[in-house]
Protein backbone atom coordinates (compact mmCIF):
# COMPACT_ATOMS: atom_id res chain seq x y z
CA UNK A 1 0.00 0.00 0.00
CA UNK A 2 1.26 3.48 -0.86
CA UNK A 3 2.15 5.50 2.23
CA UNK A 4 2.10 9.28 2.09
CA UNK A 5 5.57 10.73 2.53
CA UNK A 6 6.00 12.49 5.87
CA UNK A 7 8.83 14.76 4.74
CA UNK A 8 7.85 18.38 4.34
CA UNK A 9 7.95 19.80 0.82
CA UNK A 10 11.63 19.60 0.03
CA UNK A 11 12.51 19.87 -3.68
CA UNK A 12 15.39 17.69 -4.86
CA UNK A 13 16.93 18.81 -8.18
CA UNK A 14 18.77 16.02 -10.05
CA UNK A 15 21.11 17.15 -12.85
CA UNK A 16 22.20 15.02 -15.79
CA UNK A 17 24.38 15.97 -18.76
CA UNK A 18 26.69 18.90 -19.39
CA UNK A 19 27.79 22.06 -17.62
CA UNK A 20 25.01 24.03 -19.36
CA UNK A 21 22.52 21.82 -17.49
CA UNK A 22 24.39 22.32 -14.22
CA UNK A 23 23.98 26.08 -14.77
CA UNK A 24 20.25 25.74 -15.55
CA UNK A 25 19.69 23.67 -12.39
CA UNK A 26 21.49 26.34 -10.34
CA UNK A 27 19.26 29.08 -11.79
CA UNK A 28 16.15 26.97 -11.04
CA UNK A 29 17.34 26.40 -7.47
CA UNK A 30 18.08 30.12 -7.00
CA UNK A 31 14.54 30.96 -8.11
CA UNK A 32 13.01 28.33 -5.80
CA UNK A 33 15.03 29.57 -2.83
CA UNK A 34 13.92 33.17 -3.54
CA UNK A 35 10.32 31.93 -3.34
CA UNK A 36 11.07 30.51 0.11
CA UNK A 37 11.23 26.87 -1.02
CA UNK A 38 13.38 24.23 0.66
CA UNK A 39 15.58 23.07 -2.22
CA UNK A 40 18.52 20.62 -2.39
CA UNK A 41 20.73 19.21 -5.13
CA UNK A 42 20.81 15.42 -5.45
CA UNK A 43 19.83 14.77 -1.84
CA UNK A 44 16.63 13.46 -0.25
CA UNK A 45 13.44 15.31 -1.11
CA UNK A 46 9.79 14.35 -1.57
CA UNK A 47 9.42 16.46 -4.75
CA UNK A 48 11.91 15.64 -7.52
CA UNK A 49 12.88 17.68 -10.57
CA UNK A 50 15.04 15.78 -13.08
CA UNK A 51 17.01 18.03 -15.44
CA UNK A 52 17.67 15.68 -18.36
CA UNK A 53 20.18 15.43 -21.20
CA UNK A 54 19.13 14.40 -24.71
CA UNK A 55 22.37 14.83 -26.61
CA UNK A 56 23.49 11.31 -27.60
CA UNK A 57 22.26 7.75 -27.01
CA UNK A 58 24.14 7.09 -23.76
CA UNK A 59 22.94 10.37 -22.26
CA UNK A 60 19.36 9.67 -23.32
CA UNK A 61 19.50 6.20 -21.77
CA UNK A 62 20.83 7.62 -18.50
CA UNK A 63 18.05 10.23 -18.47
CA UNK A 64 15.30 7.66 -19.13
CA UNK A 65 16.72 5.28 -16.50
CA UNK A 66 16.81 8.09 -13.94
CA UNK A 67 13.18 9.00 -14.67
CA UNK A 68 12.16 5.33 -14.31
CA UNK A 69 14.11 5.02 -11.05
CA UNK A 70 12.21 7.98 -9.55
CA UNK A 71 8.89 6.70 -10.89
CA UNK A 72 9.56 3.51 -8.92
CA UNK A 73 10.26 5.62 -5.83
CA UNK A 74 6.97 7.44 -6.42
CA UNK A 75 5.20 4.09 -6.74
CA UNK A 76 6.80 2.94 -3.47
CA UNK A 77 5.73 6.12 -1.69
CA UNK A 78 9.29 7.39 -1.20
CA UNK A 79 8.60 10.55 -3.22
CA UNK A 80 5.34 12.39 -3.88
CA UNK A 81 5.91 14.17 -7.18
CA UNK A 82 8.30 13.91 -10.12
CA UNK A 83 8.79 16.67 -12.70
CA UNK A 84 11.02 16.32 -15.76
CA UNK A 85 12.73 19.22 -17.54
CA UNK A 86 15.74 19.82 -19.80
CA UNK A 87 16.89 18.64 -23.19
CA UNK A 88 15.38 15.14 -23.35
CA UNK A 89 12.00 16.51 -22.39
CA UNK A 90 12.36 19.36 -24.94
CA UNK A 91 13.19 16.90 -27.69
CA UNK A 92 10.90 13.96 -26.93
CA UNK A 93 8.05 15.34 -24.83
CA UNK A 94 5.15 13.64 -26.72
CA UNK A 95 6.98 10.27 -26.68
CA UNK A 96 7.82 10.58 -22.99
CA UNK A 97 4.26 11.53 -22.06
CA UNK A 98 3.08 8.39 -23.84
CA UNK A 99 5.80 6.02 -22.55
CA UNK A 100 6.11 7.30 -18.95
CA UNK A 101 2.71 8.92 -18.31
CA UNK A 102 2.86 8.94 -14.49
CA UNK A 103 5.45 11.75 -14.40
CA UNK A 104 3.57 14.72 -12.91
CA UNK A 105 4.58 17.10 -15.71
CA UNK A 106 7.18 17.52 -18.47
CA UNK A 107 8.83 20.87 -19.28
CA UNK A 108 11.17 21.91 -22.10
CA UNK A 109 14.39 23.94 -21.89
CA UNK A 110 12.64 27.34 -22.15
CA UNK A 111 9.74 26.67 -19.77
CA UNK A 112 11.30 27.73 -16.46
CA UNK A 113 8.38 30.01 -15.45
CA UNK A 114 5.93 27.14 -16.02
CA UNK A 115 8.06 24.70 -14.04
CA UNK A 116 8.35 27.17 -11.14
CA UNK A 117 4.58 27.66 -11.16
CA UNK A 118 4.06 23.88 -10.98
CA UNK A 119 6.39 23.87 -7.97
CA UNK A 120 4.39 26.66 -6.31
CA UNK A 121 7.02 29.35 -6.94
CA UNK A 122 7.08 32.61 -8.93
CA UNK A 123 9.56 33.45 -11.66
CA UNK A 124 11.44 36.58 -10.56
CA UNK A 125 12.97 38.58 -13.43
CA UNK A 126 15.02 40.72 -11.08
CA UNK A 127 17.09 37.74 -9.88
CA UNK A 128 19.95 38.31 -12.34
CA UNK A 129 22.86 36.16 -11.31
CA UNK A 130 21.15 34.69 -8.24
CA UNK A 131 22.02 31.02 -8.36
CA UNK A 132 22.55 28.25 -5.85
CA UNK A 133 25.85 26.90 -7.13
CA UNK A 134 26.37 23.14 -6.96
CA UNK A 135 30.06 23.12 -7.93
CA UNK A 136 32.91 23.33 -5.34
CA UNK A 137 32.95 26.86 -3.92
CA UNK A 138 36.08 28.01 -5.79
CA UNK A 139 34.68 27.75 -9.34
CA UNK A 140 31.39 28.28 -11.13
CA UNK A 141 30.07 28.12 -14.68
CA UNK A 142 28.98 31.33 -16.37
CA UNK A 143 26.67 30.68 -19.31
CA UNK A 144 27.14 33.58 -21.71
CA UNK A 145 24.73 32.46 -24.43
CA UNK A 146 22.01 29.93 -25.11
CA UNK A 147 21.29 27.93 -28.27
CA UNK A 148 23.25 27.61 -31.51
CA UNK A 149 22.97 28.81 -35.10
CA UNK A 150 25.55 26.39 -36.55
CA UNK A 151 24.29 23.79 -39.02
CA UNK A 152 26.51 20.83 -37.94
CA UNK A 153 24.99 17.71 -39.43
CA UNK A 154 25.48 15.39 -36.43
CA UNK A 155 24.25 17.70 -33.68
CA UNK A 156 20.82 17.81 -32.07
CA UNK A 157 21.51 20.82 -29.83
CA UNK A 158 19.63 23.41 -31.97
CA UNK A 159 16.58 21.09 -31.77
CA UNK A 160 16.72 21.24 -27.97
CA UNK A 161 18.16 24.67 -27.27
CA UNK A 162 16.96 26.81 -30.17
CA UNK A 163 18.75 29.69 -31.90
CA UNK A 164 21.81 31.46 -30.51
CA UNK A 165 20.94 34.11 -27.93
CA UNK A 166 23.72 36.07 -26.18
CA UNK A 167 23.33 37.40 -22.63
CA UNK A 168 24.20 41.13 -22.39
CA UNK A 169 27.65 41.99 -20.99
CA UNK A 170 26.25 44.06 -18.09
CA UNK A 171 24.10 41.12 -16.88
CA UNK A 172 27.08 38.76 -17.00
CA UNK A 173 29.21 41.24 -15.02
CA UNK A 174 26.50 41.45 -12.31
CA UNK A 175 26.39 37.66 -12.19
CA UNK A 176 30.19 37.42 -11.96
CA UNK A 177 30.23 39.97 -9.11
CA UNK A 178 27.65 37.97 -7.17
CA UNK A 179 29.62 34.77 -7.67
CA UNK A 180 32.84 36.51 -6.55
CA UNK A 181 31.06 37.81 -3.45
CA UNK A 182 30.21 34.19 -2.60
CA UNK A 183 33.86 33.12 -2.80
CA UNK A 184 34.07 31.98 -6.43
CA UNK A 185 37.59 32.53 -7.79
CA UNK A 186 37.35 30.86 -11.20
CA UNK A 187 34.74 31.52 -13.88
CA UNK A 188 34.30 28.89 -16.58
CA UNK A 189 32.63 30.56 -19.56
CA UNK A 190 30.28 28.21 -21.36
CA UNK A 191 27.85 28.37 -24.28
CA UNK A 192 26.96 26.11 -27.16
CA UNK A 193 29.31 28.39 -29.12
CA UNK A 194 31.48 31.09 -27.51
CA UNK A 195 32.79 32.19 -30.92
CA UNK A 196 29.38 33.54 -31.89
CA UNK A 197 28.96 35.59 -28.70
CA UNK A 198 27.55 39.07 -29.29
CA UNK A 199 26.67 38.76 -32.99
CA UNK A 200 22.94 38.89 -32.24
CA UNK A 201 23.16 41.69 -29.63
CA UNK A 202 26.05 43.85 -30.79
CA UNK A 203 26.21 42.92 -34.50
CA UNK A 204 29.80 41.77 -34.02
CA UNK A 205 31.68 38.97 -32.29
CA UNK A 206 32.17 40.45 -28.86
CA UNK A 207 33.89 37.84 -26.70
CA UNK A 208 37.02 40.00 -26.26
CA UNK A 209 34.96 42.93 -24.94
CA UNK A 210 33.14 40.62 -22.51
CA UNK A 211 36.50 39.34 -21.22
CA UNK A 212 37.75 42.93 -20.76
CA UNK A 213 34.69 43.58 -18.55
CA UNK A 214 34.98 40.34 -16.55
CA UNK A 215 38.68 40.74 -15.68
CA UNK A 216 37.72 43.89 -13.73
CA UNK A 217 35.58 41.86 -11.30
CA UNK A 218 37.36 41.78 -7.95
CA UNK A 219 37.92 38.37 -6.41
CA UNK A 220 37.93 36.50 -9.72
CA UNK A 221 41.42 35.13 -10.37
CA UNK A 222 40.90 32.79 -13.32
CA UNK A 223 38.61 33.00 -16.36
CA UNK A 224 38.46 29.93 -18.58
CA UNK A 225 36.98 29.56 -22.08
CA UNK A 226 34.96 26.50 -23.05
CA UNK A 227 33.36 25.42 -26.32
CA UNK A 228 34.56 27.80 -29.01
CA UNK A 229 33.71 26.99 -32.63
CA UNK A 230 36.71 27.12 -35.01
CA UNK A 231 35.00 28.91 -37.92
CA UNK A 232 35.03 32.69 -37.48
CA UNK A 233 36.95 32.59 -34.20
CA UNK A 234 37.53 36.22 -33.03
CA UNK A 235 41.33 36.49 -32.93
CA UNK A 236 41.25 39.62 -30.73
CA UNK A 237 40.41 37.21 -27.87
CA UNK A 238 43.99 35.89 -28.04
CA UNK A 239 45.41 39.38 -27.59
CA UNK A 240 43.33 39.80 -24.39
CA UNK A 241 44.32 36.30 -23.24
CA UNK A 242 48.00 37.18 -23.68
CA UNK A 243 47.69 40.52 -21.90
CA UNK A 244 45.39 39.70 -19.01
CA UNK A 245 46.84 37.35 -16.35
CA UNK A 246 43.33 36.44 -15.12
CA UNK A 247 42.44 34.78 -18.41
CA UNK A 248 43.73 31.23 -18.40
CA UNK A 249 45.93 30.32 -21.36
CA UNK A 250 43.41 27.63 -22.18
CA UNK A 251 40.85 27.15 -24.93
CA UNK A 252 38.37 24.34 -25.44
CA UNK A 253 37.70 24.20 -29.19
CA UNK A 254 35.84 21.06 -30.36
CA UNK A 255 37.15 20.27 -33.87
CA UNK A 256 35.30 16.94 -34.41
CA UNK A 257 37.36 15.74 -37.43
CA UNK A 258 40.02 16.81 -39.89
CA UNK A 259 39.43 14.84 -43.11
CA UNK A 260 38.08 17.35 -45.67
CA UNK A 261 35.43 14.91 -46.90
CA UNK A 262 34.10 14.33 -43.38
CA UNK A 263 34.29 18.03 -42.43
CA UNK A 264 32.22 18.84 -45.51
CA UNK A 265 29.60 16.20 -44.72
CA UNK A 266 29.55 17.38 -41.09
CA UNK A 267 28.85 20.94 -42.39
CA UNK A 268 31.65 22.39 -40.29
CA UNK A 269 32.44 25.21 -42.72
CA UNK A 270 36.20 24.61 -42.59
CA UNK A 271 39.01 22.46 -44.02
CA UNK A 272 42.07 20.63 -42.74
CA UNK A 273 44.31 23.41 -44.06
CA UNK A 274 42.29 26.23 -42.43
CA UNK A 275 42.04 24.39 -39.10
CA UNK A 276 45.76 23.60 -38.97
CA UNK A 277 46.58 27.25 -39.75
CA UNK A 278 44.16 28.44 -37.03
CA UNK A 279 45.85 26.27 -34.39
CA UNK A 280 49.30 27.44 -35.47
CA UNK A 281 48.07 31.05 -35.21
CA UNK A 282 46.77 30.30 -31.69
CA UNK A 283 50.14 28.94 -30.60
CA UNK A 284 52.00 31.86 -32.17
CA UNK A 285 49.74 34.39 -30.42
CA UNK A 286 49.78 32.67 -27.01
CA UNK A 287 52.94 30.52 -26.91
CA UNK A 288 52.16 28.58 -23.70
CA UNK A 289 48.52 27.96 -24.49
CA UNK A 290 46.76 24.69 -23.74
CA UNK A 291 44.31 23.62 -26.43
CA UNK A 292 41.61 21.09 -25.55
CA UNK A 293 39.63 19.50 -28.36
CA UNK A 294 37.09 16.75 -28.90
CA UNK A 295 36.87 14.45 -31.90
CA UNK A 296 34.23 12.13 -33.34
CA UNK A 297 35.16 8.83 -35.01
CA UNK A 298 32.84 6.54 -36.98
CA UNK A 299 30.81 9.30 -38.63
CA UNK A 300 28.76 7.98 -41.62
CA UNK A 301 31.04 7.33 -44.59
CA UNK A 302 34.28 7.60 -42.56
CA UNK A 303 36.71 5.42 -44.51
CA UNK A 304 39.89 3.88 -43.13
CA UNK A 305 41.73 6.60 -45.06
CA UNK A 306 39.64 9.39 -43.43
CA UNK A 307 40.37 7.88 -40.05
CA UNK A 308 44.11 7.59 -40.73
CA UNK A 309 44.19 11.26 -41.79
CA UNK A 310 42.67 12.13 -38.41
CA UNK A 311 44.96 9.79 -36.47
CA UNK A 312 48.14 11.11 -38.13
CA UNK A 313 47.01 14.70 -37.60
CA UNK A 314 46.48 14.05 -33.87
CA UNK A 315 50.09 12.80 -33.70
CA UNK A 316 51.29 15.87 -35.58
CA UNK A 317 49.32 18.51 -33.60
CA UNK A 318 50.15 17.17 -30.12
CA UNK A 319 47.10 18.58 -28.36
CA UNK A 320 47.61 19.16 -24.64
CA UNK A 321 44.09 17.86 -23.92
CA UNK A 322 41.86 15.71 -26.10
CA UNK A 323 38.71 13.62 -25.84
CA UNK A 324 37.43 11.22 -28.50
CA UNK A 325 33.87 9.97 -28.91
CA UNK A 326 32.16 7.47 -31.17
CA UNK A 327 29.50 8.86 -33.53
CA UNK A 328 25.90 8.65 -32.29
CA UNK A 329 23.15 8.53 -34.97
CA UNK A 330 20.60 11.14 -33.86
CA UNK A 331 17.13 11.40 -35.37
CA UNK A 332 16.06 14.72 -36.92
CA UNK A 333 19.68 15.70 -37.57
CA UNK A 334 20.95 16.07 -41.13
CA UNK A 335 23.40 13.16 -40.68
CA UNK A 336 20.48 10.90 -39.77
CA UNK A 337 19.63 10.76 -43.50
CA UNK A 338 23.03 9.11 -44.08
CA UNK A 339 23.67 5.44 -43.45
CA UNK A 340 25.32 4.79 -40.06
CA UNK A 341 27.72 2.45 -41.85
CA UNK A 342 30.77 2.20 -39.57
CA UNK A 343 30.35 -0.90 -37.36
CA UNK A 344 30.20 -0.22 -33.62
CA UNK A 345 33.34 -2.23 -32.88
CA UNK A 346 35.30 -0.31 -35.55
CA UNK A 347 34.13 2.99 -34.04
CA UNK A 348 35.31 1.80 -30.63
CA UNK A 349 38.69 0.58 -31.94
CA UNK A 350 39.30 3.92 -33.62
CA UNK A 351 38.37 5.90 -30.49
CA UNK A 352 40.61 3.67 -28.34
CA UNK A 353 43.57 4.08 -30.69
CA UNK A 354 43.25 7.88 -30.69
CA UNK A 355 43.06 7.94 -26.88
CA UNK A 356 46.15 5.70 -26.65
CA UNK A 357 48.08 8.11 -28.89
CA UNK A 358 46.83 11.01 -26.77
CA UNK A 359 47.87 9.40 -23.49
CA UNK A 360 51.42 8.99 -24.87
CA UNK A 361 51.47 12.67 -25.99
CA UNK A 362 50.11 13.73 -22.59
CA UNK A 363 52.77 11.64 -20.79
CA UNK A 364 55.55 13.23 -22.87
CA UNK A 365 54.24 16.78 -22.28
CA UNK A 366 53.90 16.02 -18.55
CA UNK A 367 57.51 14.80 -18.29
CA UNK A 368 58.64 18.23 -19.49
CA UNK A 369 56.88 19.78 -16.47
CA UNK A 370 58.99 17.93 -13.86
CA UNK A 371 61.00 20.51 -11.92
CA UNK A 372 58.78 23.40 -13.02
CA UNK A 373 56.65 25.55 -10.72
CA UNK A 374 52.93 26.20 -11.24
CA UNK A 375 50.12 28.07 -9.53
CA UNK A 376 47.39 25.58 -8.69
CA UNK A 377 43.93 25.84 -7.16
CA UNK A 378 43.03 23.14 -4.63
CA UNK A 379 39.66 21.55 -5.54
CA UNK A 380 39.38 18.82 -2.89
CA UNK A 381 41.11 16.32 -0.63
CA UNK A 382 40.98 12.69 -1.76
CA UNK A 383 42.60 9.90 0.25
CA UNK A 384 46.16 10.95 1.06
CA UNK A 385 46.26 13.76 -1.48
CA UNK A 386 45.10 17.30 -1.96
CA UNK A 387 43.91 17.48 -5.57
CA UNK A 388 44.55 20.69 -7.50
CA UNK A 389 44.57 22.05 -11.04
CA UNK A 390 46.80 24.38 -13.02
CA UNK A 391 45.37 27.10 -15.27
CA UNK A 392 45.79 24.55 -18.09
CA UNK A 393 43.17 22.21 -16.66
CA UNK A 394 39.41 22.39 -16.41
CA UNK A 395 37.57 20.54 -13.61
CA UNK A 396 36.28 17.00 -14.25
CA UNK A 397 37.74 16.63 -17.75
CA UNK A 398 41.46 17.46 -17.54
CA UNK A 399 44.65 16.58 -15.69
CA UNK A 400 45.09 17.05 -11.96
CA UNK A 401 47.95 17.84 -9.59
CA UNK A 402 48.35 15.57 -6.55
CA UNK A 403 50.02 16.94 -3.41
CA UNK A 404 50.88 14.67 -0.48
CA UNK A 405 48.48 15.55 2.36
CA UNK A 406 50.59 13.85 5.04
CA UNK A 407 53.36 16.44 4.67
CA UNK A 408 51.37 19.56 3.73
CA UNK A 409 48.11 21.15 4.82
CA UNK A 410 46.19 23.05 2.14
CA UNK A 411 42.75 24.63 2.11
CA UNK A 412 40.31 23.69 -0.62
CA UNK A 413 39.44 26.67 -2.76
CA UNK A 414 42.80 28.33 -2.14
CA UNK A 415 45.69 28.82 -4.55
CA UNK A 416 49.20 27.48 -3.93
CA UNK A 417 52.51 27.49 -5.81
CA UNK A 418 53.86 24.00 -6.32
CA UNK A 419 56.87 22.33 -7.90
CA UNK A 420 56.27 19.21 -10.00
CA UNK A 421 58.26 16.22 -8.72
CA UNK A 422 56.84 13.42 -10.88
CA UNK A 423 54.36 12.91 -13.72
CA UNK A 424 52.09 10.15 -15.03
CA UNK A 425 50.03 10.00 -18.28
CA UNK A 426 47.49 12.52 -17.09
CA UNK A 427 48.39 13.59 -13.54
CA UNK A 428 51.24 15.52 -11.97
CA UNK A 429 52.72 14.96 -8.50
CA UNK A 430 53.97 18.08 -6.76
CA UNK A 431 55.10 19.64 -3.50
CA UNK A 432 54.35 23.11 -2.20
CA UNK A 433 57.14 25.61 -2.73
Amino acid sequence: MRTKSLKKNRINVVTLGCSKNVYDSEVLMGQLKASGKDVVHEEEGNIVVINTCGFINNAKEESVNTILEYMQKKEDGEVDKVFVTGCLSERYKPDLEKEIPNVDQYFGTTELPGLLKALGADYKHELIGERLTTTPKNYAYLKIAEGCDRPCSFCAIPLMRGKHKSTPIEELVIEAEKLAANGVKELILIAQDLTYYGLDLYKKRNLAELLEALVKVEGIEWIRLHYAFPTGFPMDVLEVMNREPKICNYLDIPLQHISDAILKSMRRGTTKEKTTKLLKDFRAAVPNMTIRTTLIVGYPGETQEDYETLRDWVKEMRFERLGCFTYSHEENTHAYTLEDDVPEEVKQERANEIMEIQSQISWELNQEKIGQEFKVVIDRKEGNYFVGRTEFDSPDVDNEVLIDASTTYLKTGEFATVKVTDAADFDLYAEVV
